[in-house]
């Protein structure tokens, strides 16, 4: 059964890290373009980051760019997200996603598998 179970939420102060993990099982990523995606309250689900399945390619939203960081352990089958001087707006539930032999992309449609998400508030 193809999951993924992203971990690594919770809540941090302004300016501080957190590193999500999104790890797979039932298949592996190494074929696949994965992506991280949030949705804050009230708001559309967006577009984070993205890394083609040979991590050649990588994209960052404009709002996130020397901030954060995709990464994946093909070892472990798992894809992080390192999120640092994190903003009160970067709150919300974040998303890992997997598509089969598709560009690395923010567009959700080229997406084959979800995780259920984890949450990330930022706070003082």
């Amino acid at each position: 059964q193809p999951q993924l179970v992203e971990s690594g939420g919770g809540l941090v102060h302004p300016g501080g890290s957190l590193r999500l993990s999104c790890a797979a099982s039932g298949f592996t990523l190494d074929y696949y373009a994965t992506g991280w995606f949030r949705q804050a309250p009230g708001k559309e689900r967006e577009g984070v980051s993205s890394l083609s399945h040979d991590e050649r390619g990588i994209i960052y939203a404009d709002s996130v760019k020397g901030r954060f960081t995709i990464s994946r352990d093909s070892a472990k089958n798992t894809v992080y997200l390192q999120m640092d001087k994190l903003k009160p707006e970067d709150t919300g539930v974040y998303y890992c996603a997997a598509g089969y032999l598709v560009r690395h992309t923010l567009a959700e449609r080229v997406y084959d598998y979800w995780g259920q998400g984890t949450q990330v508030t930022v706070s003082s």
